[in-house]
């Protein structure tokens, strides 16, 4: 048998350091007496055997009948052997003797192998017998140097674009790949290996035995409702009767994996398929090493002979796991990426090459890896994300294979990381993997959904997974003949890949004929199948001979190890990692630098808004309140600054944990490094705020002071930087952190000291003052201005006040106040009122550094416990009642549920035949049929770029027809859903022109919604289940007139034909808790067939992010839709042959848009194949992907394509002209059928706005309520911080601090807005989003009900869960003794408080473009809410600037001033001992007779105390107390109402915004855009000269005459009767001279195209007449209206006849006086006028192109006859369109009862009724009906208007010029009266200029001029 071990391509960058052999010979060398099969090992030989037990017979079930795929050799690293020279450098083996042995040794080898071969089976090669790595040259090279290397590299990829490169190897490649196997020696080459400590002690290799994981869980759930909270106690006793041992039992455990055995030795790639939620990800979890949240792993890994424990506690870095996901920091670059990961692992000096520093070890691997990995020009690019710019999705893949190279992990494990990368991409990115495989000998794993043939030969072996069993585990070359052998047929072009998957998908696998009863139909069989085989006994001695490998590996490591060593978790130590990652954070910081400013501005303006707001505090009793609000507000913003680092833990998380895995850096010390980098930047932060507000609020004025306030604010910040990510590091989600937050906020803010006095706080929450860092900081602040301050007492505190009162006799109301002085020391008031002293001070900064330090060390435990990449599996939720029989008796009783397939089990033969064939008989019944047929013209796209304009379509045509599936295909960026979307219509931003056509006809308005168009992103309401979703599509969007329960029983087919049956009552929900990705998928397509679409289906990407069997099954439902009746219209991303087969038609893109295929495919595509082949494309291989082949045939992806541009073939190919051709026939088809309304439905929707917003609304209640954790969270925030409320001012009293707790309670109630407002913008904007993306562009409901429906569903909740705040909060505290009136009214003000905070939420959210802006602006606009309501700075203390208006601004300043009214109303206040003023009354003076006056001016009251002592109350009641603050129990309804009106303008804005936001801000803005104005314009004149088509072909310069001959031509055509065709020299002549432009304009509803520079004949003389028209057509118009009635219309036939122009070239339109008499004379009539214009030639009846009907005053009945007629003319094809001519709106609007052509195709517009100019052009222009326009300034005006005149002269034209491009501007078709030859030949020349905008201005005006002179003109008369 011939040797196929060479057949494998060589791979572009798989250069490895060293051999396989010489590799084992350094590590794995077995045991003294150990021999292979083959013999000895010898050890002097570079080229070793393996004695893989795979190099054993007979390992495949020989089949007996059918296909049989020849043997392909198994990857592996390369066979030859590298030595090294002293500068650690390896060179390949030369010199005769070398080479001689290594032939020799070959040659033994391949005898060796052809001994061994065994009936039609080829041994399977042994990994060192096979040459499908390249195999290095035998001499040195010394041409290149390295650039030059690197330079061929990265040329040979680039050529190859991607794909498999050519199998010939040159000898210019060998040495290339020499040069580049010792250049990356130095990094893995033995020289370094062999000074490498690390390198010695590696643990190479995996082995996995028995491995069986378990998980918790069933794979199914029920769907979580508000209502469990109430239902979960009964639900449980009932459970106790129904099932006692499933309700006190423990959950259900679940088999993951099943006893997986097998092994990757080093040097080796395993591939691993399977379906999604077969068990893929798990397996590759925990060979990594991932064991976190698994119920249990029983069986054995080992690591090199290591065990996993031990792995895992000392040497987690040899073992890396890379998830799906590219994790990294976006504003990091890519070589800053690298560099850190190289400098966390770079080795220790005794590991290093000698005299190699740290630095130049990094520099050098930097260096190489870059090259290896092309990603050399991205080094100074940042990584990106979503939001950050960065280098593209295959560039970050190769960064992450570089960061994983850089760990230089002996095991890798890789999980699907190809997904949403293209073919060619995902070929390079595992090419990369290969390369990282050879190069650093490592076991790889790798699992992939989707992999092409030549991703596949990539491997060595192949697992494959079912329902968690292996059904397949050994080399990759032999996995197809194995199943082969099992009974299923391989078809032709299918990848090995898609075969094997296929094999445990009843609908997707094939079984060979013999086969049916006995092939293998579960998992389980499976399973026991491959037990049973030579494989399998071949596998577990390939693990038994590695075992003893790895023991020998064993001792080696141990001999070697050093102490240093004997650890090898991370590279540096842990102060070097610190210094590390505060570097790294710098860099990240540094990246962000518009964000980091952005915040510093903030905190900048912030400053100002609250310096201004406490301006200029005075020194004296009057600014303390002031004085201590600054305080708090100062404290307060610095340490809620610090939430926003809640949201930088978690979405940093994800990367700590993947760099702690690859053994980076321990998380405690990234915790440190935060930490380093905040002391600097926080400074910055707080330095900006301090420095503004404490000098523009004027407090102390002393360095001390200020440097003491600067350190406390610093201070507390940083600890609560720390407290923040201390909650971040120890809970696992940001909504739990969230809530732990919200609460401790309220508890840092309330006990301060600030809101409730130490004195007055109750005993069970006066703990929290001592443990909130807040409140040791704010007596810093306090005592730091007030401890040496003296207050000068003011009114109103000081007490009492008259004219004859004196100091002695007066005191003040401040605490701390002595009888008779007016100055209170500041340390006294801080000590009465605070219990605060100057000694804590330093005291208290001790402790707020200790707090820190708690917080910074909390951090760090919470960090290191961090576990990553917890394991589990899927599950689908079920809404309760709807589950499946089985899901749900599985679910009871907590066993695994049965597939369909496994119930059937009784009837298998049954099963698999019906699933295996064709599906689409009984399932189809009933689906809705398409007739319709879609065609487009001349589409061409541009939009606006940086450099002018970029144009993304070109000349695009094509048709979808019912009954077909239209693949559109093309390169990445070729245009495919850009054509996509503009054929859907769902292009709202540049210029689009083109034909779009329904059946011949424009598009009606319902469009969008008659269309269903499945996006590439499968957006859905996640809590609707499949069936409400589609019952949700098909309500709103069939019509009105079909029955609601006709429109549920569709649905119920779609669910049967889509196979969701068994799903049809599970919830969308999340990937891994809901649907997967093909469920959703196919939800996505039943979603828009739901709705019946009328016209046609688009699909975007339909298998992208899919598995191949997930791809099998959608493409295989299309087909069905197609074989239905279905018009559809995918595109499809490079699929797989056996995909590409499913699909009828192709529409293939180039890239820039162009067309270079479009047609039929024919069978296993032959038709296209054809098409390139003769064309001079390569011949396309038999076992070639088609799909592949013609995309590399184009040069799709490939910047270096230097071919044939095959957007020009297609354009003047054969081909394309059939196309063109069939589509005007198609037009001409259809636009004689009959459509029942489909094309002209006017409707927008299809149901009316109250349906919608009944519809929305029910969907929205209803997600509401299956949104637990929301509803929840919102009633628990209500109920926690409402008795938090209650408890802190629990039974409030009666003294004068008692009424500021009052105020400060109701307060409290304000501050719970923020984090409500939090928790309901995701919900809204998640809402927008489904409607955005995909509903709006649907027409399935307006704007209208989707504010409706998501603004209505928040109020009732709102309601209860204020009502519960109300109960918790109202009576246990402030309501205590009110009476029913005042609790009832704060009840009502609390229920708008709700309502406005909803409201005000949702109108953030409705002009915010994402949930991180939302989330910003909430503080930023609650701020300035609270700020200015008069609590913070009462209102007799705000600055003037800010009282005159924000004051009476702030909504907040009614409901506080509702609340506190109500709250204090009638309170008698009893002033404590400590709150009295107390003061000696004059001689002769009682207390009372003393304050008299006083107290009737300001209040309060005076009793006579200890000592006889006047003891003076501030307030007498609560009202007074309230005046204070400006407000008063009077004005509560007042209050109530203006509250009101704010509640409607939130959600006025709202609707106003979501307006705005979703289309019309974007049309505004595009309007007023001079950019996009001005590309609109060019896009014009482009559309116009697109249309340029002129008739004759210009002659070469030899063949124009001159003017004499001109002559000569002219009089030749001036003479009447004239027959014989003209001689050549009169036809050069006549060519010669200029040819006018057809500029053709699409008619409505018609394939007819009118000329619109058209020549109108005015009752001319004979004669004349046909000169001019000879004139014109010699000019080349191409449109001649006989202008009146029954004249010149066979003069007009008779001159088109002697033009020699062929009749289709030339459009003649007539119109006729409406006629008098039956439908049959008018037809008659009109048949005349046909003949008389164009006779008609032998067997060719005579038409006309337009045909109107005119004399619109003739009557309705005349019209209608007349019109009839007409409609009878086009029907018979004796007219091509018909009009009207000189119709108004009204007569127009009457024709909708009787026309089936409605609208008409043309208006001819004259003169008397341009009157009503305006009117009927607008009518005409909404309608889509052409306007032909005489224009009125030709007959009002005369030709020398001075105005006009100058325009003229402007422009170098005639007057007759300006006023037709005029008409052409204005969208009109100009027919001026050309009478004379040369007025005919001026006119021709109006397309090389054009009227400014400004010149329109004029030209309008005169314009309008001209109508009034005509409508006087007509008075007149």
């Amino acid at each position: 048998m011939e040797d196929n071990s060479d057949q494998r391509p060589r791979l572009p960058g798989a250069f490895p350091s060293i051999s396989a052999d010489s590799f084992r010979e350094g590590y794995l060398q077995p045991a003294a007496g150990h021999e292979r099969a083959n013999g000895p090992l010898d050890t002097d030989n570079p080229v070793q055997v393996s004695s893989s037990p795979f190099a054993t017979n007979n390992l495949i079930p020989t089949p007996s009948t059918g296909h049989s795929s020849g043997p392909t050799a198994v990857p592996s690293p390369a066979t030859s052997h590298i030595d090294t020279d002293a500068d650690g450098v390896a060179a390949a083996v030369s010199g005769h003797d070398a080479t001689t042995k290594e032939v020799e040794a070959r040659q033994s080898l391949d005898e060796d192998d052809k001994a061994d071969e065994v009936g039609q089976f080829e041994l399977i090669k042994t990994a060192t017998t096979k040459e499908t790595r390249p195999n290095l040259g035998s001499k040195k090279s010394s041409k290149l140097n390295e650039d030059e290397v690197f330079r061929a590299l990265s040329r040979r990829r680039t050529n190859n674009g991607g794909r498999q490169p050519s199998m010939a190897t040159s000898a210019d490649d060998q040495e290339e790949q020499a040069e580049m196997e010792r250049l990356m020696s130095r990094m893995f080459g033995q020289n370094r290996q062999a000074q490498s400590e690390d390198e010695k002690t590696r643990h190479v290799g995996v082995v996995f035995k028995n491995l069986t994981v378990k998980g918790v869980g069933l794979g199914a759930a029920l769907q979580p409702t508000l209502g469990d909270f109430f239902l979960t106690i009964p639900r449980f006793v009932g459970g106790l009767f129904s099932n006692p041992s499933r309700a006190t039992g423990k959950p259900p455990i679940r088999t993951l994996i099943n006893n997986f055995s097998g092994c990757v030795r080093p040097g080796e790639m395993l591939l691993v398929l399977g379906r999604p939620g077969s068990g893929c990800s798990t397996f590759l979890k925990v060979l990594a090493n991932q064991r976190f949240g698994y119920k249990s792993i029983e069986g054995d890994v080992t690591y090199g002979g290591t065990s996993a424990k031990e792995m895992g506690k000392e040497y987690t870095s040899e073992v890396v796991y890379n998830p799906e996901d590219d994790l990294h920091y976006a504003t990091l670059s890519v070589k800053n990426t690298l560099e850190f990961a190289l400098k966390t692992r770079t080795p220790g000096k005794a590991s290093r090459n000698e005299g190699e520093s740290r630095k130049d070890y990094v520099s050098e691997f930097l260096r190489v890896v870059a090259k290896l990995f092309w990603i050399e020009h991205t080094m100074n690019t940042k990584v990106g994300d979503a939001f950050v710019r960065g280098v593209s999705g295959g560039e970050k893949k190769r960064v992450s294979i570089a960061e994983a190279m850089i760990t230089k992990a002996s095991t890798q494990c890789w999980d699907n990381s190809t997904r949403g990368l293209d073919a060619s991409t995902a070929l390079e990115y595992v090419q990369s993997l290969r390369s990282l495989t050879n190069m650093a000998h490592i076991s790889t794993s790798v699992a992939l959904y989707q992999a092409g043939e030549s991703l596949y030969e990539l491997f060595d072996k192949v697992l494959l997974v079912d329902e968690g069993k292996c059904l397949y585990y050994g080399p990759t070359e032999n996995a197809a003949a194995y199943f082969e052998g099992l009974g299923f047929s391989r078809p032709a072009r299918w990848t090995t890949a898609d075969f094997l998957t296929s094999v445990s998908d009843r609908h997707e696998r094939q079984i060979r004929e013999g086969y049916e009863d006995r092939f293998p139909r579960f998992a389980e069989q499976f399973e026991e199948a491959f037990a049973k085989s030579d494989i399998y006994t071949a596998n577990l001695g390939d693990i038994e001979e590695f075992e003893q490998h790895n023991e020998e590996q064993r001792r080696q490591r141990q001999m070697t190890a050093t102490k240093a060593i004997k650890k090898k978790n991370y590279t540096l130590p842990f102060h070097k990692q610190v210094l590390a990652c505060t570097h790294r954070q710098f860099l990240i910081m540094y990246g962000d630098k518009m964000s980091l400013g952005g915040k510093w501005g903030g905190i900048l303006f912030q400053a100002l808004i609250v310096g201004s707001l406490f301006y200029n505090i005075p020194e004296t009793s009057s600014g303390v309140f002031s004085t201590g609000g600054v305080m708090f507000f100062m404290l307060l913003f610095n340490a809620l600054l610090a939430l926003a680092e809640l949201t930088a833990v978690f979405s940093s998380r994800p990367i700590l944990l993947k760099h702690k895995s690859f053994s980076f850096y321990r998380p405690a010390a990234y915790a440190i490094a935060q930490t380093v980098v905040d002391i600097p930047l926080v400074f910055i932060q707080v330095f900006i705020f301090d420095i503004v507000v404490y000098f523009m609020t004027n407090l102390g004025r002393t360095a001390s002071q200020f440097f003491i306030s600067l350190l406390a604010l610093w201070i507390l910040t940083m600890s609560m930087y720390s407290f923040f990510r201390a909650v971040g590091a120890w809970v696992p989600s940001l909504d739990v952190a969230t809530r732990i937050t919200g609460v401790a906020i309220q508890a840092l803010v309330v006990y301060t000291g600030y809101l409730i006095p130490p004195t007055k706080m109750h005993p069970w929450f006066k703990w929290l003052q001592y443990i909130n860092p807040v409140a040791y900081a704010f007596e810093i602040l306090m005592v730091n201005q007030f401890d040496t301050l003296g207050i000068q007492c003011v009114s109103p505190n000081l007490v009492p006040q008259g004219p004859n009162v004196s100091p002695q006799y007066q005191s003040c109301t401040l605490q701390g106040s002595q009888p008779g002085q007016t100055i209170v020391s500041g340390a006294a008031y801080i000590e009465t009122a605070f219990s605060y002293s100057r000694a804590h001070l330093w005291r208290n900064i001790g402790i707020l550094f200790a707090f820190w330090l708690f917080f910074v060390v909390l951090t760090l435990v919470g960090q290191e416990m961090q576990k990553p990449n917890a394991g589990g599996g899927a599950v689908t939720i079920f809404k309760r009642g709807q589950a499946p029989t089985s899901v749900q008796k599985a679910m009871e009783k907590g066993s695994i549920p049965l597939d369909e397939e496994r119930a059937a089990t009784a009837d298998n033969e049954k099963v698999e035949k019906q699933t295996s064939g064709s599906e689409s008989g009984q399932e189809v019944e009933g689906i809705h049929k398409n007739d319709t047929v879609f065609t487009w013209q001349n589409v061409n796209y541009t939009i606006p770029s940086s450099d002018g304009e970029r144009q993304l379509l070109q000349d695009v045509q094509g048709y979808v027809r019912p009954g077909r599936l239209t693949a559109l295909m093309g390169a990445s960026g070729a245009g495919k859903t850009t054509l996509l979307n503009t054929l859907a219509q769902r292009i709202n931003f540049g210029v689009i022109t083109g034909d779009f056509l329904v059946d011949g006809r424009p598009l009606p308005k319902s469009f969008q919604r008659a269309t269903g168009f499945a996006e590439q992103q499968d957006v859905h309401e996640p809590t609707a289940t499949v069936r409400e979703a589609l019952q949700f599509s098909a309500l709103l969007r069939q019509p009105k007139e079909v029955p609601t329960a006709e429109k549920y029983e569709y649905c119920e087919k779609i669910i049967d034909l889509l196979e969701m049956r068994n799903i049809a009552g599970a919830t969308i929900g999340n990937i891994g808790e809901g649907l997967n990705q093909e469920q959703r998928k196919r939800l996505t397509i039943g979603v828009e067939l739901a709705s019946k679409p009328e016209l046609l289906l688009f699909l975007d990407e339909p298998t992208s992010g899919l598995d191949s069997g997930a791809a099998f099954n959608i493409l295989r439902f299309l087909r069905k839709l197609a074989e239905a009746g279905q018009a559809i219209l995918c595109t499809i991303h490079q699929p797989s042959s056996v995909l590409f087969e499913y699909f009828d038609e192709l529409i293939l893109l180039k890239s820039g848009g162009r067309v270079v295929y479009h047609g039929s495919l024919g069978k296993d595509s032959r038709t296209l194949i054809d098409y390139f082949e003769k064309n001079g494309a390569k011949n396309c291989a038999p076992n070639s992907n088609p799909a592949e082949y013609m995309l590399e045939a184009i040069g799709a992806g490939n910047p270096d394509y230097k071919g044939k541009d095959w957007g020009n073939v297609w354009a003047s190919s054969r081909e394309h002209e059939e196309r063109h051709k069939e589509i005007q026939q198609i037009l001409e088809e259809r636009r004689k059928v009959y459509t029942n309304g489909k094309t002209d439905d006017d409707r927008e929707y299809a149901m009316p706005i109250d349906t919608q917003v009944y519809t929305v609304l029910k969907r929205s209640f209803t997600s509401y309520w299956r949104t637990p954790d929301y509803m929840t969270g919102k009633f628990l925030l209500h109920i926690i911080t409402g008795l938090f409320n209650s408890f802190t001012f629990y039974r409030v009293g009666q003294s004068s601090i008692d009424m500021q707790s009052r105020l400060f309670s109701i307060f409290m109630t304000l501050t719970i807005a923020p984090p409500l407002i939090q928790q309901l913008q995701p919900k809204y904007l998640e809402a927008r989003q489904i409607f955005a993306s995909r509903e709006r562009n649907s027409k399935i409901y307006s704007w209208f009900a989707f504010v409706s429906g998501i603004t209505i569903a928040e109020i009732p909740y709102s309601f209860l869960a204020g009502t519960i705040y109300f109960v918790c909060w109202w009576f246990p505290a402030v309501g205590r003794g009110r009476t029913a009136f005042q609790s009832g009214y704060t009840w009502m003000l609390l229920m708008l408080f709700e309502l406005f905070y909803v409201s005000f939420g949702q109108a953030i959210a409705s002009f915010s473009p994402n949930e991180l802006l939302a989330s910003l602006l909430v503080p930023v606009f609650f701020i300035f809410v609270v700020s200015f309501c008069g609590i913070v700075v009462p209102y007799v203390a705000l600055p003037y600037f800010w009282q005159s208006w924000m004051y009476y601004l702030t909504p907040f300043r009614y409901l506080l001033a509702g609340f506190l009214g109500v709250a204090v109303h009638g309170v008698q206040v009893v002033c404590e001992s400590e709150e009295f003023a107390r003061f000696a009354a004059p001689p002769g003076q009682t207390c009372e007779s003393y304050t008299q006056p006083f107290i009737q001016q300001a209040g309060g009251y005076v009793q006579t105390g200890a000592g006889g002592l006047c003891e003076f109350c501030q307030y007498a009641n609560g009202d007074q107390f309230a005046a204070s603050f400006n407000v008063y129990y009077s004005d509560k309804w007042f209050d109530y109402g203006v509250f009101w009106a704010y509640i409607v303008f939130n959600f006025a804005t709202v609707f106003f915004c979501s307006w705005l936001y979703l289309g019309v801000w974007r049309k505004i803005k595009s309007a007023l855009s001079p950019k996009v104005r001005k590309q609109r314009k060019a896009a014009k004149m482009q559309s116009e000269k697109a249309h340029i088509a002129p008739h004759h072909q210009p002659l070469p310069v030899e063949f124009q005459t001159t003017p004499e001959g001109r002559k000569a031509a002219e009089e030749y055509y001036n003479k009447d009767a004239q027959s014989s065709p003209p001689p050549m020299s009169v036809r050069r002549a006549m060519a010669s001279a200029k040819l006018a432009i057809t500029d053709l304009l699409p008619l409505p509803n018609s394939a007819v195209k009118i000329p619109r520079l058209g020549f109108g004949v005015y009752q001319s003389p004979s004669a004349v007449c046909i000169t001019s028209c000879l004139t014109a057509l010699r000019h080349g118009y191409r449109h001649i209206d006989t202008a009146q009635y029954y004249q010149n219309e066979a003069e007009v036939g008779e001159a088109v006849r002697k033009s020699s122009l062929p009749r289709s070239e030339v459009f003649l339109t007539t119109k006729i006086l409406a006629a008098a008499g039956s439908v049959e004379k008018s037809y008659q009539k009109c048949i005349n006028s046909v003949e008389k214009i164009d006779a008609g030639e032998e067997g060719r009846k005579g038409y006309v192109d337009l045909f109107l009907i005119h004399s619109p005053n003739c009557g309705k009945e005349k019209r209608k006859e007349m019109w009839l007629a007409l409609e009878k003319l086009l029907e018979e094809g004796r007219a091509r369109a018909i009009g009207v001519s000189n119709y108004g709106v009204g007569q127009i609007e009457e024709m909708r009862g009787y026309a089936m052509t409605w609208p008409p195709h043309v208006n001819q517009i004259e003169l008397h009724p341009w009157c009503q100019q305006k009117t009927i052009v607008s009518y005409c222009h909404q309608h889509g009906i052409i306007v032909e326009a005489y224009s009125p300034l030709v007959r009002a005006r005369k030709s020398h208007d001075p105005t006009l005149l100058s325009l003229a002269k402007k422009h170098n034209k005639t007057t007759a010029q300006v006023l037709i491009r005029y008409c052409l501007q204005k969208g009109w078709v100009p027919l001026p009266k050309s009478d004379t030859p040369s007025r005919i030949e001026e006119n021709a020349n109006v397309y090389d200029f054009e009227l400014s905008a400004e010149d329109m201005e004029v030209m309008e005006g005169l314009d309008q001029e001209a109508n009034g002179a005509i409508v006087q003109a007509v008075k007149n008369d």
